[in-house]
């Protein structure tokens, strides 16, 4: 399989942008104030990498999957529909549930 970087498309480039805009733009209204609202909770922006992370955590399938750099960024593009507070979970607790 041919990875990201070997096609051209940087995911650290859209990491880089989600978290620079905190990801107004980029999630449904709702879930960017629920996501502002776990970072003015815990007094850090340390939460946006985490959501970055989750999101490439979820969508490493689909990333796995393409063979063009279009499609690469067609899937890290489209997280609209997301939910914040579930990818949040899934990041942070999959590992103590489900131990490897």
């Amino acid at each position: 399989s041919t990875t990201s970087r070997e096609m051209g498309s940087h995911p650290l480039k859209h990491a880089f942008n989600w978290i620079m805009h905190a990801f107004a733009g980029y999630l449904d209204t709702s879930q960017l104030l629920l996501l502002w609202d776990r970072v003015i909770g815990y007094n850090t922006l340390e939460i946006l990498p985490v959501v970055a992370v989750a999101i490439f955590a979820f969508r490493r399938n689909n990333l796995m999957e393409v063979s063009t750099p279009s499609e690469a960024e067609a899937v890290l593009q489209d997280i609209g529909s997301l939910k914040v507070i579930p990818l949040l979970q899934y990041c942070l607790y999959a590992r103590i549930l489900h131990p490897v």
